[in-house]
């Protein structure tokens, strides 16, 4: 009994001694916020420069996968018979005069022939219109109206598995434009058709098939996500009160363990990629949404090592042409020679053409994950937690010619092959490698537990000035702070205005995206000018401006953790806008002993004034990507309609947290200081 109280009283002190550390801690670091501050924002930037270095090798973690364990069965006769569905698919696109229905109804010909089981699937081209309550959920395809009589038609086949018992399905999607289909792209088109049936002939003899195959067909005249985002929709939500016999004729299959989507494309590509075929990943879902990171790899180790076919993913060549990146992949170069001289495990040396197109490659990952707007028709599995990537092909020759067609069409049939050999052998859903990654090429990426590491160094410094802050004003009376909830109740009531104006614009029929933009600020501003009529001035006498600046911090702070669990990507950029603003906002006014200093910070927080408002850093952002010759501020409207139309929540981060910090900087900027 007394050795236990001995060992209670030991760990009763050890707690003791422990809290106090922590206090100590905190107290030093409080004490020494502006040292802290600068050191963390330098190294959450030093960090996010050398997330490249630390790219590691993508590898497959899943050992039931089995890339390439079985060679190809695909063979010139299955691709023979898809140049046949080709050509048809051509001859039907000549005649001007025959229906949109003619090619879906010659695609169900051919998948009857191979025994599969067939349907039309019918949409509408749904409403683009902003609703709030339908931001963070698929809202149902609307119904046509008077305005939208036009329908798309899609064709669906499905094979049952000889040795599955029905529960799971793998789905495959080729997108086809039948209203452009003599147009100038009809062969890549239609190339897109005859390459899915090449593969859906083969799988319908395979008797190793272990789970359903479902080929969709989608119309894609309203975009290649729409026609695929209603099948999906149609397939999970069956909808038995309307037409008894439509119902019945949607067939189903099991529970989808993935969706492969592919496409034929003849661009322009440069001389570097002229030696060989090329696929194109795209892999961003909805708000920042990957799929496992597997499917991916498996895609890339089949096309490289299997088919010889290149792998190319999205890279901003803006970056790549950039000398200021040059200059810092030779700075990075240097810095990893040096850090091998010192240590051989060290192995962070990286030539500098690598790091740019690393660098160029990681920033369109980020920035693609933070628009949070789906790169491809596998963005509508993502709602229903189906990995899905979409794969666009493009030849090394035209496809005009008939013998470069058929050796395209057996390059790319056998990686699908492959692909749906590798998912087929799976036991359960993709988990066990990444759903958290920025790539920095095809083969390589940085996980979550590398690129938080910025986001924490950055994020770090606002909850530590904010204590320092209102140490400096609660001797005086610890509870002023709560003068600063008018003005924080104002900006976030006006946040939330400037939210919902949208929704009520955009009924106005006919109007320009200019007059939209600017009836949507004027509208903005005068809510602004009610709420300081109804609530008064934010600058009262009992408002200090050390504690606006702790609850701005505060509130920030709180929004970008919410926004890292929503998208990581869109916290991650919006950190670089609003964390300076958050640490060097200073009153105009305010009196220091160094003049020096105090132009600096003034011209700092002027500049961030600008730089700051979200117009302009959205502006600033498609500058940097697309060029600022291209870029208006005008065009700030139509980039919000993007966003809402495809329910990102970068939205909602600009307007309610990113917006409302502007306002708030600038009423620390403008504060009187009586």
């Amino acid at each position: 009994m007394e050795v236990a109280e001995v060992e209670a009283e030991v760990e009763k002190k050890a707690t003791a001694t422990r809290s106090r550390l922590i206090v100590r801690l905190a107290a030093l670091l409080v004490s020494h916020s502006t040292l802290v501050s600068v050191v963390c924002c330098l190294a959450g930037l030093i960090a996010l420069l050398v997330l490249p270095l630390l790219a590691k090798n993508t590898y497959i973690s899943e050992n039931a996968l089995l890339p390439g364990s079985a060679n190809p069965v695909l063979s010139y006769q299955h691709v023979t018979q898809a140049n046949n569905l080709i050509m048809d698919i051509m001859s039907i696109a000549d005649d001007k005069q025959a229906p949109d229905i003619e090619i879906p109804k010659l695609i169900a010909k051919y998948m009857e022939i191979l025994g599969a089981e067939t349907y039309h699937h019918k949409f509408s081209q749904p409403q683009n219109q902003f609703h709030p309550l339908y931001f963070f959920s698929s809202s149902p395809n609307s119904p046509p109206t008077l305005a939208n009589l036009s329908y798309g038609t899609s064709t669906v086949g499905i094979i049952r598995a000889p040795r599955g018992d029905g529960k799971e399905a793998i789905v495959l999607v080729s997108p086809y434009n039948t209203q452009n289909a003599g147009g100038i792209d009809a062969s890549a088109s239609a190339s897109s058709i005859g390459l899915a049936f090449s593969v859906f002939s083969l799988l319908s003899r395979a008797t190793w098939l272990a789970k359903d195959i479902i080929w969709v067909a989608s119309d894609s005249r309203f975009g290649d996500h729409t026609s695929v985002s209603a099948w999906l929709n149609d397939y999970h939500n069956p909808n038995f009160i309307g037409d008894a016999s439509s119902t019945r004729i949607f067939k189903r299959a099991g529970t989808m363990a993935c969706g492969i989507v592919f496409k034929v494309v003849e661009k322009e590509r440069r001389e570097k990629y002229e030696d060989r075929d090329v696929v194109t990943l795209y892999a961003e879902a909805s708000n920042g949404q990957m799929p496992n990171l597997d499917l991916l790899n498996v895609v890339h180790y089949l096309a490289v090592h299997r088919q010889g076919i290149r792998v190319r993913i999205g890279m901003f060549g803006g970056l790549v042409k950039s000398h200021l990146v040059r200059v810092l992949g030779e700075v990075m170069q240097q810095v990893g020679r040096f850090a091998r001289s010192l240590n051989p495990d060290w192995r962070f040396e990286m030539p500098s053409s690598e790091y740019v197109e690393g660098t160029a490659t990681l920033a369109s990952s980020i920035y693609s994950q933070a628009l949070g707007v789906p790169t491809g028709p596998h963005g509508a599995f993502r709602d229903y937690q189906v990995d899905a990537v979409t794969l666009e092909l493009s030849p090394r020759f035209s496809l005009k010619n008939e013998h470069t067609r058929l050796a395209f069409l057996l390059k790319g049939g056998r990686l699908i092959e492959g692909t749906v050999r590798s998912v087929n052998n799976l036991l359960e859903k993709f988990h066990q490698s990444f759903f958290l990654y920025f790539l920095t090429a095809p083969n390589k990426f940085v996980s979550v537990g590398v690129y938080m590491i910025p986001f924490a160094f950055l994020v770090a410094p606002l909850p530590i000035i904010a204590a320092s802050l209102f140490n400096l004003t609660s001797n005086r009376n610890p509870w002023r702070w709560l003068h600063t909830a008018k003005p924080l109740l104002i900006t976030h009531t006006w946040s939330v205005v400037v939210t919902l104006l949208p929704f009520y614009i955009s009924k106005i029929s006919d109007l320009p995206s200019t007059h939209c933009m600017l009836t949507w600020a004027g509208g903005s501003l005068m809510a602004l000018v009610i709420l300081y009529i109804v609530f008064g001035s934010p600058y009262s006498k009992h408002v200090e401006w050390r504690l606006l600046k702790a609850v701005m911090i505060a509130s920030v702070s709180i929004g970008l953790c919410l926004m890292s669990i929503i998208n990581f990507a869109t916290a991650q950029i919006g950190a670089l806008f609003v964390v300076p603003m958050c640490l060097f906002a200073l009153p105009i006014r305010v009196k220091t002993n160094n003049s020096l200093i105090r132009s600096m910070v003034m011209t700092c927080n002027l500049v961030m004034a600008v730089l700051g408002f979200p117009v302009t850093a959205v502006a600033l952002m498609q500058g940097v990507i697309k060029g600022f010759g291209t870029v208006s501020i005008l065009e700030f409207w139509d980039s919000m309609k993007f966003l809402w139309g495809w329910n990102s929540a970068t939205y909602l981060y600009l307007v309610l947290v990113h917006l409302p910090c502007w306002l708030l900087f600038l009423h620390i900027l403008f504060h009187p200081c009586r």
